[in-house]
């Protein structure tokens, strides 16, 4: 889907909404920017924190492991003259399985990384949207953006119109 389609179809459904006939309950519409939310929660701080900690290690692990290789890289480049075609072949495959491996280690590190920001800050995102979700109740908010994600973080389930308007895909047109 193009870029443009997503905000599209949130300015339609707001539209939708606002033109919806006046038998229907107004829907009110409000914002967060879940990211200032988070932020300010003290246990964010000693998350981000951690997690910064460990990413740094990770960058150290990486630019030690690439310092090795552009260093072994180096040495292959000064001694290959005197290498016969065969050694140079053999350095040359060695050197792709071990940039292989580097790149290996960096995805694996890199998965690492996020899988650790995810244990982290999961259950912290969960408990702002719980909060969000309990405020848009208590408020009677129909629908409630994210600033920061430019997305709906809560809405009441009564709003969402996808089954009709997959209902409606499913009847053949005329």
């Amino acid at each position: 889907m193009a870029r443009w389609a997503l905000p599209a179809l949130a300015v339609l459904v707001i539209v939708g909404l606002a033109a919806a006939p006046q038998q229907q309950a107004t829907a009110r519409v409000a914002w967060v920017n879940s990211q200032t939310i988070l932020q300010q929660m003290p246990s964010y701080a000693a998350a981000e924190s951690t997690l910064d900690k460990e990413l740094q290690g990770y960058q150290n692990e990486m630019l030690r492991v690439r310092q090795q290789f552009d260093s072994t890289v180096q040495a292959y480049q000064q001694s290959s003259v005197g290498l016969s075609a065969a050694q140079r072949q053999a350095k040359e495959a060695d050197l792709r399985r071990q940039q292989q491996q580097i790149d290996q280690r960096g995805n694996t590190l890199q998965q690492r990384a996020q899988d650790r920001q995810q244990e982290l800050l999961k259950p912290l995102e969960d408990r702002v949207k719980a909060v969000i979700e309990g405020v848009r109740a208590e408020r009677n908010i129909g629908i409630v953006f994210d600033a920061a994600a430019a997305g709906i973080v809560a809405a009441d389930q009564s709003l969402d119109l996808t089954a009709v308007v997959v209902q409606r895909l499913k009847v053949p047109q005329q």
